[in-house]
């Protein structure tokens, strides 16, 4: 049975999930209000707020190039959860979930972080470097926060698979092959869909499958089984068709296309 919680609350449902991903500050940060509001209109149910980070160990090229224009913009940890109250302005509802890399959080330190998360309304952080067997402390604070820490499954986490998915909170995050994020341009391999059915089967809260998820036919064939899909790097992919749009200060263009190709992918 699911938990009540501020994260919850904001969750409609917990099957055919969309949980789009997107790197703050990319291009800007006001692009990304705009592309997260798109994206609500088109369907997800709940955001990945991408944190850049120069060294994304599990992050393929596209959402690597995403990291570095943030960066270059100036975004930082800080101001990607400050990003937080103003998606909430602009009119997002459904919940945020933080995606950073381990090291930005031990610069700030566990206490301040999630302090950080809790003033600025963030209903969910996902670690991916940060082993389950080290997690421990970051999950109690998350805990002490009511906000809910979002664990990944891999497909080398065979015996931990019950462990982790004992434990898991918000959604289980199901790897579905093993690498770095991108656009994979095939289907599931068998072994892909045996994984995600043994997932389920240890998993109280939804399983959102994530990596590699690039055509409508991947979303059809992920959510026949799993309860959601995840989709960063063709959303990024979207979101770099715009940026000559967005140079130009064309913005309304650029939203338009990203919008008809979000629709196109989930539909």
């Amino acid at each position: 049975m699911l938990t009540k919680t501020s994260f919850q609350g904001k969750l409609t449902k917990t099957e055919n999930l969309f949980i789009p991903f997107v790197v703050a500050g990319d291009p800007d940060p006001e692009m990304t209000i705009q592309y997260a509001l798109r994206l609500q209109e088109e369907g997800a149910d709940i955001l990945e707020l991408g944190v850049p980070y120069s060294d994304p160990l599990a992050d393929g090229p596209t959402i690597q190039r995403a990291a570095k224009r943030a960066l270059n913009a100036g975004m930082s940890l800080r101001k990607a959860i400050k990003l937080v109250p103003e998606l909430r302005k602009h009119g997002v509802e459904i919940p945020v979930v933080i995606f950073t890399y381990y090291n930005p959080v031990l610069q700030i330190g566990h206490e301040d972080f999630f302090k950080l998360l809790e003033e600025n309304g963030a209903e969910g952080v996902l670690i991916p470097d940060l082993p389950y067997e080290e997690s421990e402390e970051v999950r109690g604070l998350a805990e002490e926060k009511n906000i809910e820490f979002i664990s990944l499954v891999a497909p080398n986490s065979d015996l931990r698979i019950k462990q982790i998915a004992e434990h898991a909170r918000g959604f289980l995050y199901c790897v579905s092959t093993l690498g770095v994020t991108g656009e994979q341009n095939k289907g599931m391999s068998a072994e892909s869909l045996s994984f995600i059915k043994k997932v389920k089967e240890h998993s109280p809260v939804p399983v959102a499958v994530g990596f590699g998820i690039s055509s409508n036919e991947d979303v059809k064939l992920v959510r026949k089984q799993a309860d959601g899909v995840i989709i960063g790097s063709k959303i990024i992919r979207l979101i770099e068709d715009g940026l000559e749009h967005v140079e130009k200060g064309n913005r309304d263009a650029a939203l338009e296309n990203f919008s008809n190709g979000i629709h196109e992918l989930v539909k």
